[in-house]
């Protein structure tokens, strides 16, 4: 959210100011991280690891065996399990490890389903085993396992031979922890931990402690490495593990530093960089033009991730792939953790949505948000009181333009202590709530994990008290620096704290709120000024006995799983909405997300787009980034854009540092606060298919926001486009990125060998491109819809706008909304728009789903949930649910573009009685005026000609 910079005078120089973007100085790179740097060393040397024969089980739904490190000798158990869903789990622990190693808990949505394997062939040095028409072909000596899809090898693992596993061992010339063993307990121990050797030793001199900067790591266990390699021989790209300000296909790390996944608060983070930010989400793709596959690396330590790539021209000694003419070696993945086990799963597609939707199935989705969630956020560090607030929601309505929720951020609080309001600025919040709902908007209040340590807070002496914190190796509370000063952070790893922390959310402890009041939840990475690297130092420890090296990346989904259980608690049948900064993989059951501190400049704003896709692929479509950029003062192009890009991602918010200029509508010229009223009267009218989009994605793990790839993985030009994305498979959006430009091209991918591509319709004209490739495209003029009259824009706006590119696919059905509210809470009850845009056969369909935009009911079947079809110029429906919800909404017109001739006019049947309707012609598309058919009712329209 936001830098150290605004409150260095309150709490001292923590920092040295930054004036322009982050030092990367402040942060380590991999040579500076003892583990990533031995682990990397592996990429040089042969294999060590070997199957041990004779311990192989296999059982109904899984094998083990024996794995030895052929060097020192060290044992590791190894477990291949089959899931359901074309997925395997690999998993790789000591045998008999010194201490227990840590297991991430809490990603999965649940335990997953095992699916069943047959034993298909074995030898001394190979088993093959196959699972739903899947293979898995486990070598022994050296230890590889290749996965096929459909015969076609899509995975391999350890082909590069750079699995490193670094067992848990005494400290040289340190007593034995227990000295009184008896003789057979030491023996165990003896047998699973060997006595250092030459082939054992670690003479790194960070094995054992390791110093950045002034501050000082005790590595108490010492090494603890674990690291794999991933190949994909079927692909040609890999994407993904975010969370990254790069490309959405990733980039060869030959000669770099490798992409860092481990949660840091980063200052003005700088674009086209590998460096960590907020979230670490280890789950990596590979595509090529026949198959896509994924690994899930399921590790919470600090991570870090090689990529080679065909580009990367490095030794070739690799593996001989089977079908084998490949020049290159494939694309390949090292992932390097400091501690913990190897969990790692594999997808086998082979299409990438079949992948995404396998890696959901895992991790779970974003639950269906209430509707204002998808509506416009209004934020600013800081709305300076009761007044101010009240003042800007007025403003909104003043200027006609749509607006759901006000934000506060910390400067509500009394003195940054969470949980209360500062009793000058905010004396009367309930009336200020008040006053928002009753016209139909909501409240955004922040509350962070850093807890002020004041003896007259009451949180802060019910943590100490009850001994909630999260402590040092010494076991005293630990206590770091963040907005209030000085402050401690809550274990969320503790079930008795989360359950705590929920409870003051409860309307009888938190008194000055109301139940439609929903959270933002930053700072979780966690963010400690004088930490190392901005974060809380790695010997911790927390609730178990785990330090906080094993779960650094876990701790912020911790503290979403509190307050989300907190909001159900406190009202258990309305969807909580909480936006979070930290995530890993599964957070997104909890909470949006955004993409944290970036700037008011075209980089950033061309990379809201491409690292957006990256999360969506990975699980987070509930994504957007602040509009206008958080730091500097954007100029009015630049606002104007990037209020038109923002309109397209899931999550819509503006937001700004406290340092910058006031940058609501109205403040700008009258041009540019007509664009932005333009951009979003869009974003309203769009709102049954955002809605729809994520009912969608609760059920099918279908992400919201694609990659051109996700449905058209034949075009290889379009693998690497992230300045397009899809809304579905409906919407095509090519947001202007770039300052000052008249003209952009807009790539329309092909869908088969030949290069025929879809037909994509402009959403403001209905004119029509038929050819794949790149077509160049106006955006500094204006595109008026000759003879539409009912579209929430005035004509002065039809004449004063800017563009930019967004089209429907021909073959696909939009919903739409087109009456203007100042709030979506108040457009439940509105009509309907279909957009039916046809393709070569002139056929479309496409779905709708609505319910009462709030509750839980739904998943007790109240809602409507229906298809419609149009061919042979006839429109129908067919409902994918029994419709339980009543809604007074109506279909009030319905538009067709690309018919080959115009009817006369239009008949509806619903229930066995027809009735005439009235079709206008348009130049490129006809409008069937009201239908008048309720949502829940079954109708057939036919066009006549």
């Amino acid at each position: 959210m936001r830098c150290a910079i605004g409150l260095l005078a309150a709490i001292g120089a923590f920092f040295l100011i930054l004036t322009d973007a982050v030092d990367p100085s402040n942060f380590k790179t991999c040579e500076q991280s003892s583990f990533c740097r031995r682990s990397r060393k592996v990429q040089s040397s042969a294999s060590k690891y070997a199957l041990i024969p004779g311990t192989l089980n296999t059982y109904a739904d899984s094998l083990t065996a024996d794995l030895v490190n052929k060097e020192n000798h060290h044992q590791f158990a190894f477990k291949l399990e089959a899931l359901v869903g074309s997925s395997f789990r690999l998993q790789i622990d000591e045998k008999q490890p010194l201490r227990p190693r840590y297991r991430v808990e809490h990603a999965l949505k649940g335990q997953p389903q095992t699916g069943r394997i047959r034993v298909q062939r074995e030898t001394d040095g190979e088993i093959v085993i196959t699972s739903e028409g899947n293979k898995a072909v486990i070598h022994g000596d050296p230890f590889r396992i290749d996965f096929y899809e459909n015969e076609v090898l899509v995975v391999s693992v350890n082909a590069k031979n750079w699995l490193y596993f670094e067992h848990l061992r005494q400290k040289a010339n340190e007593p034995s922890p227990d000295p009184n063993e008896g003789e057979q307990n030491q023996q165990e121990q003896d047998a699973a931990v060997e006595t250092p050797r030459a082939a054992d030793a670690i003479d790194d001199p960070g094995a054992w402690e390791e110093n950045f900067k002034s501050h000082h790591d005790a590595k108490p266990n010492g090494p603890e490495a674990v690291a794999l390699d991933f190949s994909f021989p079927a692909a040609e790209i890999l994407f993904g593990i975010p969370e990254h300000a790069d490309n959405f296909v990733l980039k060869s790390t030959s000669g770099t530093d490798p992409y860092r996944l481990y949660n840091l608060d980063v200052f003005e983070y700088v674009v086209d960089s590998k460096m960590a930010l907020y979230g670490s989400v280890p789950v990596i793709y590979g595509h090529g033009t026949q198959r896509t596959a994924g690994v899930y690396w399921q590790n919470a330590a600090e991570t870090w991730v090689d990529i080679q790539t065909a580009e990367t021209n490095v030794v070739s000694s690799l593996v001989n792939f089977v079908s084998g003419s490949r020049k290159t070696p494939p694309p390949a993945a090292h992932f390097i953790s400091e501690s913990g086990i190897v969990d790692a799963f594999i997808m086998l597609g082979p299409k990438p949505m079949d992948v995404f939707k396998q890696y959901a199935a895992l991790t779970g989705t974003h639950e269906l948000p209430q509707l204002f969630a998808l509506g416009y956020h209004q934020s600013r560090w800081n709305y300076n009181d009761e007044r101010d607030v009240t003042t800007v929601s007025a403003k909104f309505d003043e200027f006609n333009i749509p607006m759901d929720t006000m934000w506060l951020d910390i400067e509500y609080t009394d003195g940054k202590r969470y949980f209360t309001w500062d009793k000058f600025k905010f004396p009367q919040p309930l009336t200020m709530i008040k006053n928002l709902t009753e016209l139909g908007r909501h409240l955004v209040i922040i509350i962070d994990p850093h807890i002020k340590r004041d003896n007259g807070y009451f949180f802060h002496n019910d943590c100490t008290e009850k001994g909630y914190y999260v402590k040092t190796r010494d076991g005293n509370d630990y206590e770091g620096w963040c907005w209030p000063g000085s402050a401690s952070y809550p274990d969320f790893f503790n079930p008795a704290v989360r359950d705590y922390y929920a409870s003051q959310y409860g309307l009888d402890k938190f008194q000055t709120v109301t139940a439609d009041v929903m959270l933002w939840n930053d700072m979780n990475e966690p963010s400690v000024f004088n930490g190392p690297e901005v974060t809380a130092p790695k010997d911790l420890v927390h609730y178990g006995n785990w330090e906080h090296r094993d779960v650094h990346n876990l701790y912020g989904h911790m503290h979403l799983m509190g307050t989300f259980a907190g909001l159900q608690q406190r009202d258990p049948n309305q969807r909580p909405f909480i936006l979070t900064r930290a995530h890993f993989a599964g957070s997104q059951r909890y909470a949006a997300i955004w993409t944290g501190d970036n700037m008011a400049d075209w980089p950033h704003l061309q990379h809201s787009i491409k690292m957006c896709l990256t999360e969506a692929v990975a699980g987070f479509s509930f994504c957007g980034a602040d509009v206008g950029g958080f730091f500097g003062n954007p100029d009015a192009e630049l606002l104007e854009r990037w209020y038109q890009t923002g309109i397209f991602l899931p999550f819509f918010r503006a937001h700004a540092h406290i340092d910058t200029k006031r940058r609501e509508p109205w403040l700008y010229p009258e041009h540019t606060r007509q664009v932005i009223q333009n951009a979003v009267l869009k974003r309203y009218s769009y709102l049954p298919l955002w809605y729809t989009a994520f009912y969608e994605l609760e059920q099918t793990g279908e992400p919201v926001i694609r990659p051109l790839l996700a449905h058209y993985p034949l075009d290889k030009e379009a693998f690497g486009i992230d300045n397009q994305l899809l809304v579905q498979d409906r919407l095509l959006v090519r947001p202007v990125m770039q300052q000052g430009v008249s003209k952009v091209d807009v790539y329309f991918p092909y869908i088969d060998e030949k290069k025929t591509g879809d037909w994509w319709y402009d959403t403001d004209t209905y004119e029509r491109q038929e050819r794949s490739g790149y077509v160049s495209v106006p955006v500094d003029e204006n595109k008026v819809r000759q003879g539409v009259t009912f579209l929430p824009v005035s004509s002065s706006l039809n004449c004063n706008s800017l563009q930019i590119p967004v089209y429907q696919r021909g073959g696909s059905i939009v919903p739409r909304k087109e009456r203007q509210r100042r709030a979506s809470t108040l457009m439940i009850h509105d009509p309907y728009t279909l957009i039916v845009c046809v393709d070569r056969q002139g056929k479309a369909a496409g779905s709708l789903y609505l319910d009462d935009e709030k509750s839980y009911a739904y998943r007790q079947g109240q809602l409507v949930y229906v298809n419609y079809e149009f061919a042979d110029g006839q429109l129908t429906n067919r409902f994918l649910a029994k419709p339980h919800y009543k809604s007074a909404a109506w279909i009030e017109r319905i538009v067709i573009a690309g018919l080959d001739r115009v009817p006369s006019g239009a008949t509806i049947t619903v229930n066995g009685v027809s009735q005439p309707l009235e079709v206008l012609s348009q130049d490129r598309f006809v409008v069937v005026r009201k239908p008048a058919v309720k949502m829940d009712v079954d109708f057939a329209i036919k066009l006549n000609f």
